[in-house]
Parts: C-alpha cells; sequence; structure tokens
C-alpha cells in the first residue's frame, strides 16, 4: 500500500502545486495556496482552503506547541523518522488514515479509508496499544468509543478538526430538543414517538449520545437512506443534523416533498420556524453544511459535459441539492471508490468531492480521466493540518514510552454513544 500511495504522489504532483496553478485563474477564490505551508506557519483561525473562513468555536481545543525539531525537519528527516518510529512500535501500533488526508500522511497508514471503516478497521488490530488517527476530531472520538478501554486513540494535531461538525453542538441541539417536544407534546399518541433524533457520523461524542440516550441512531453517507426508514418506523418525523445537505438529497430521494422538511436555524424561536410549519414536518433539517462539499455547482457539471461528452458525473451527498440533482449519481466516498474500481471501459469521470481523494484515484485508475469537478480545487483545510512533523512527534513519543495528544471521550457519553452507533451498524442498506 504504502509504495503505491508514494507513486500516486509523484504521478499527480502535489496538490499545493495544484492550487497555485489553478488559484490564478480565480484570484478571488477563499481558497489560498498558504495551505501548501506547514500548519504551524499558518493564521490564526481554521486555517486556509476551503474553511478559510470558518472560525474557530469556543471551547475547541487547540494544538499546543511541539518541539522545534520537527517544525525545521526536512521531509527526507521526517520521513525517516515516522518509518524508524512505525518499525520499533511494530504491531502496538496502528496508523489509520482518511480517504481526504494529504497523501505525505496516508502514505503511513496501516488502514486507508472514510472514519466509520477506519474506526472498525482498528478493532481488527488486537496488539495495538495506540490507534494513531490521521483524521479529525470527531473520528477519533468515534474510535475512542469502539475501542477497548486498554487502548489509546491519538490525534496528531487536536486543531484538525469538522467545521460542519462544529455547526452542531450540544446547547444548541438540546434547546431545539427542547422546542420540539413541547410543541408536540399534544399530539396524538400512536405509539410511534413525536420526533426521532438523527445525527450524521460528522459530529461530536456529545451529539451521539445525545441521539442514543433519546432514541436515535447516527448515519453514515452510505446508509442514510436505511437510516431514515428505521426511525419513520419509530417516529411520525425526523431530527436531522448538522449536514442538510445529506439530510435533504436522501428524504427526496425517498419521495419526501421539500415543504416538509424545513430548516432549523439554531438561536432563533422554533428554529425560524411557524408552529405549522413544524408540525407538518417529515424531517427537519438543521443549518450545517461541509465547507468543501458546498463548493460544487450545476455549472461545473455543465463545464464538465461540455468538455467531455458522455462524462460520469459522481458526487458526494453532502453536496447542494441542486448538483445532486444534475449529476448522473451521488455516493459516499465509498460508493466512490467502487464505482470507478467497477468501471471496465476507459470513462471520463467527473467526481464532487475533496481533492486528494480525486487525485489518489486519477492515479490508481490511469486507464480513466478521472477529474474534480471544482476548478479551484479546494482540498479540507482541517484535515490538512496533520502534517508529518505531527505524525513523527506522536509517534516517537509512544516510543519514548509517552502518550500525547489522547482522545478520551468522558464515561458518561460513552454508553448512550455507542448505543446509538450500534443502531447504526445494524441499519445495513
Amino acid at each position: 500500500m504504502n509504495s503505491h500511495l508514494t507513486q500516486t504522489a509523484e504521478a499527480t504532483g502535489s496538490v499545493a502545486q495544484n492550487i497555485a496553478r489553478l488559484n490564478l485563474l480565480a484570484p478571488d477564490s477563499t481558497c489560498s495556496t498558504d495551505l501548501a505551508s506547514n500548519p504551524w506557519d499558518t493564521p490564526a483561525g481554521y486555517g486556509p482552503g476551503a474553511s478559510q473562513g470558518d472560525s474557530v468555536p469556543a471551547g475547541y481545543p487547540v494544538q499546543g506547541s511541539i518541539p522545534e525539531e520537527y517544525l525545521k525537519a526536512s521531509d527526507a528527516e521526517l520521513d525517516a523518522r515516522i518509518i524508524a518510529a512505525k518499525e520499533t512500535l511494530g504491531d502496538k501500533a496502528v496508523i489509520l488514515g482518511h480517504f481526504y488526508q494529504r497523501d505525505e500522511v496516508v502514505k503511513y497508514a496501516d488502514f486507508v479509508g472514510d472514519s466509520f471503516q477506519l474506526a472498525n478497521a482498528a478493532l481488527t488490530r488486537d496488539k495495538a496499544e495506540a490507534i494513531v488517527f490521521c483524521g479529525v476530531h470527531f473520528m477519533a472520538e468515534t474510535a475512542d468509543i469502539l475501542s477497548r478501554e486498554d487502548q489509546s486513540v491519538i490525534l496528531p494535531n487536536l486543531a484538525a478538526g469538522c467545521s460542519m461538525a462544529d455547526m452542531a453542538d450540544g446547547p444548541s441541539v438540546q434547546q431545539c430538543w427542547e422546542e420540539l417536544t413541547a410543541l408536540y407534546a399534544d399530539e396524538a399518541d400512536d405509539g410511534r414517538m413525536p420526533v426521532i433524533p438523527v445525527t450524521y457520523m460528522n459530529c461530536s461524542a456529545e451529539l451521539k449520545a445525545f441521539v442514543g440516550r433519546n432514541g436515535g441512531l447516527v448515519c453514515t453517507s452510505s446508509n442514510a437512506a436505511t437510516v431514515l426508514e428505521w426511525a419513520f418506523a419509530r417516529g411520525r418525523r425526523v431530527l436531522f443534523f448538522p449536514d442538510q445537505h445529506l439530510g435533504r438529497n436522501t428524504a427526496k430521494a425517498m419521495g419526501i416533498p421539500l415543504e416538509q422538511m424545513p430548516m432549523w436555524t439554531p438561536r432563533k424561536e422554533l428554529g425560524g420556524n411557524e408552529a405549522a410549519t413544524l408540525l407538518d414536518a417529515k424531517v427537519i433539517l438543521w443549518h450545517g453544511f461541509c465547507s468543501v462539499h458546498k463548493r460544487f455547482n450545476p455549472a461545473q457539471i455543465a463545464k464538465a459535459r461540455q468538455d467531455f461528452p458522455g462524462v460520469r458525473v459522481i458526487v458526494h451527498p453532502e453536496c447542494p441539492m441542486e448538483v445532486v440533482d444534475a449529476a448522473d449519481e451521488a455516493g459516499s466516498t465509498d460508493y466512490i471508490q467502487k464505482a470507478i474500481a467497477a468501471a471496465t471501459e476507459p470513462t471520463d469521470f467527473a467526481i464532487g468531492t475533496e481533492i486528494n481523494m480525486v487525485n489518489r484515484l486519477a492515479a490508481q485508475y490511469p486507464q480513466h480521466n478521472i477529474f474534480c469537478l471544482d476548478p479551484v480545487i479546494c482540498p479540507c483545510s482541517t484535515m490538512y493540518r496533520i502534517h508529518p512533523g505531527y505524525l513523527a512527534w506522536v509517534l516517537e513519543e509512544l516510543v519514548a514510552g509517552r502518550v500525547v495528544n489522547q482522545i478520551s471521550v468522558p464515561k458518561e457519553q460513552q454508553a448512550d454513544a455507542k448505543i446509538a452507533l450500534e443502531r447504526m451498524l445494524a441499519a445495513k442498506p
């Protein structure tokens, strides 16, 4: 796997080079060539790229300084140190790399996949005492919930978060829940719950525990439809958070009209809705989104079809509804991977998801023409905060017998969150 990914990086060139080249075409874009810099050189905030306009939420984990030797080390030196530390640790540590992670980090991963695939993959390494998750904060939390008590989950850079996950916080969701349950209190009891909470995997452990405690469950982009069916069998309506687009696209495909999918805007009374609208609702959508996937638009698809007649357009369901409607297919990262792998004839593929994954697929399947729909190709800037310097640091600390940047979900959240995840596992598409 590692040698192949190294070849992938060489074949595609760096993401930073692509950004620098294409920013010449869109100088006013919110993307920035600063993403090529090391994370310790970026300005305050979530950092450059698709999310550079996002502010860091209050109370969010901040990464402290690390020894200067890791900041000044060359790429070659960091490579040698990471490889040496991996060899020394052997089966005691497992490294997980998300699909959206930069190639310079993914090449060291023992497993590559989406967040839930990786959390489950870690469970197959019985001898692993440490799980090093090269992803973002909510992913490491999920791994901690599912891992054994004697295993430590490590996030190399604590500032690697997810702007979408942060758009739904515990107090805001609790306030929404209290308003909804009060509104629905007088409905006739037909044996079903008035509303069932469903959260996307991209959320905090606190919110996973919330849905587990209140009769709901977690969903992924792969099983969202199955999860909604599960919820409708038990409740009259669904509160879906934090990603409005996944919720809307999934419910629309199930035949639910848009007028029965009102948006809940936090900090507004009844989420900015009339009571009658919420009483008639089937799916209440939280006002959240992915900063990368909301960049895609129908004009990009039209341009792809014009440039490559017969192009096959596949987008992630976190994209806006207009984009999903204009595409040929919509599916999870795993769906996109499998769709390309299954194509037997040379094909033009226009993909609507994060650029690191698209570049990796383009190198892995050279018989196809695979490109990103977004001409500015913003990577996931928060994912990009995992730098080889941080990976070298946490691994060498493990070699020295020290665990740094451990992600620990409070015990009072773990039990309820695990219930929500187990319900999700049972909801097989």
